[in-house]
């Protein structure tokens, strides 16, 4: 969590140093609350996994793999969309 923020925080500063639009603003905040509302959820299912399931169970660290790989593919997207944002400003 600590490093969505200071990437999100990274990418503010950023924007203001670059003069984005309004619509990339919105686009931006958008995907920054996607990103950490996706790393809230999987934090949120792995506390409940870990209550349900104390031991070790395959299908505990499934559903843990899962939600982690979720807010992977939520962070691939968001660098995607900002490289797309950013790029073309500052060729």
């Amino acid at each position: 969590m600590r490093i969505h923020f200071l990437s999100a925080l990274v990418v503010i500063i950023a924007g203001l140093l670059t003069g984005l639009s309004y619509t990339e603003w919105l686009i931006i905040t958008v995907i920054i609350a996607l990103v950490i509302g996706a790393e809230m959820i999987n934090t949120a299912i792995e506390s409940v996994v870990d209550l349900a399931s104390p031991e070790l169970h395959p299908l505990a660290k499934q559903a843990k793999d899962v939600a982690a790989g979720a807010v992977l593919v939520f962070a691939i997207a968001s660098v995607i969309i900002g490289l797309l944002i950013f790029l073309p400003k500052w060729a």
